[in-house]
């Protein structure tokens, strides 16, 4: 008899490198719904449910199963589609299988992020005392997860999405339960060491379920990795901070500074720019855009020393003081793609007024008003 397969989908050119994306307990492949179309112009981006989540069959796991198991059912989804090698990223249970691959068969994981997730969840017992409820209650346990998963789940006040809430609410109680158990057992602090992939570990700073202390302790521990705390996030950061987690994979995961810096491009400057920008481009020009691309947006863009509302700051003063007004109506859209508001564009501009000079300002907020009229009327 053969043994389905997980329940997947995948997107992007099938010859593209291949990223596989991990889910949370009690959510789907809907998870990185906001991640995949952008993730899938450089990658074959693969997205799998748990067993008993989603389009996932139940009986894939049963109860005492352990996050190897779920691990083999990994590769035996990535063997099946013919992926020898693949980047892996994931939330919680779905990062927990992605450290696993990557202790068990570093020669598979080109690269690593472990997003809102621990080498070790809280201890056993909570997570047996759930898998216990849950057996019990059957579906009411999954309504009643389904009603307090907003709490869990996101930071107050966030608009929980529906379709999360129902894929908790119909999860089968039995393969819940039994990754209640993977969970239960899992404790990988003693092996993070053995990680070799370059790994960005990403951490929400509201985080109830697996706080930023874990994040830490899975940074530490492995070697070369990289820690982002992300503000305004819980534990599924990917649904309720977007942008930003897509803007982390796509610097971590595309090392190349070409590569990197023309993601980081599109995500500040927006993609009908940046292809009107490539469409112009010229053999007189392709060196000064290929140097743009590489130094100013995949060197200086990417560092982590500054957050990109702080560099869209800099970059409106330092463009007000040089008159560069064709920049400055650029970077005016730039700085509300990167989340300042049309009253915090007005703050930075009178700070230049001060430093920079009124006659340059006075332009400055010419351009800028122009800008935003048309973004408001659009």
């Amino acid at each position: 008899m053969t043994i389905p397969l997980l329940h997947h989908r995948s997107d992007g050119a099938p010859g593209a490198p291949a990223l596989l994306l991990g889910p949370s307990l009690g959510t789907s492949l809907a998870l990185w719904d906001a991640q995949a179309a952008a993730l899938a112009r450089d990658f074959q981006v693969v997205r799998w449910d748990l067993p008993g989540h989603g389009g996932s069959a139940a009986d894939l796991i049963a109860a005492g199963a352990t996050v190897a198991d779920l691990g083999r059912l990994v590769l035996r989804l990535a063997d099946a589609l013919g992926l020898e090698r693949f980047a892996y990223a994931g939330v919680s249970l779905g990062g927990a299988v992605g450290s696993w691959l990557a202790v068990e068969h570093p020669e598979r994981i080109t690269a690593l992020a472990l997003v809102c997730t621990s080498a070790e969840f809280g201890g056993a017992e909570p997570w047996r005392e759930r898998a216990a409820f849950v057996r019990a209650k059957g579906d009411q346990a999954m309504a009643e997860l389904a009603g307090s998963a907003p709490v869990r789940w996101f930071t107050d006040g966030f608009d929980a999405p529906d379709r999360l809430i129902q894929d908790q609410r119909t999860a089968d109680p039995a393969a819940y339960a039994a990754c209640c158990d993977a969970l239960a057992a899992f404790d990988l602090r003693g092996s993070l060491a053995r990680i070799t992939a370059s790994t960005l570990v990403v951490a929400g700073r509201q985080d109830r379920a697996t706080p930023p202390p874990h994040a830490r302790e899975l940074a530490d521990g492995i070697p070369g990795s990289t820690l982002l705390e992300l503000p305004g996030a819980a534990h599924l950061a990917p649904a309720e901070q977007p942008a930003a987690v897509l803007d982390a994979l796509r610097a971590h995961l595309l090392k190349d500074r070409h590569t990197a810096g023309t993601a980081v491009r599109r995500a500040v400057l927006g993609d009908p720019h940046v292809d009107r920008a490539v469409a112009r481009t010229t053999p007189f020009t392709a060196d000064f855009q290929d140097f743009i691309t590489r130094y100013a947006w995949g060197e200086i863009w990417t560092r982590p020393g500054l957050d990109r509302r702080t560099r869209s700051c800099i970059t409106l003063t330092a463009l007000v003081a040089g008159g560069h007004h064709n920049e400055l109506a650029m970077h005016v859209r730039a700085a509300l793609r990167n989340g300042l508001t049309p009253e915090e564009i007005k703050e930075v501009l009178l700070q230049s007024a001060v430093y920079c000079g009124v006659p340059a300002a006075n332009s400055a907020f010419a351009v800028a008003d122009a800008v935003l009229q048309e973004e408001a009327d659009s």
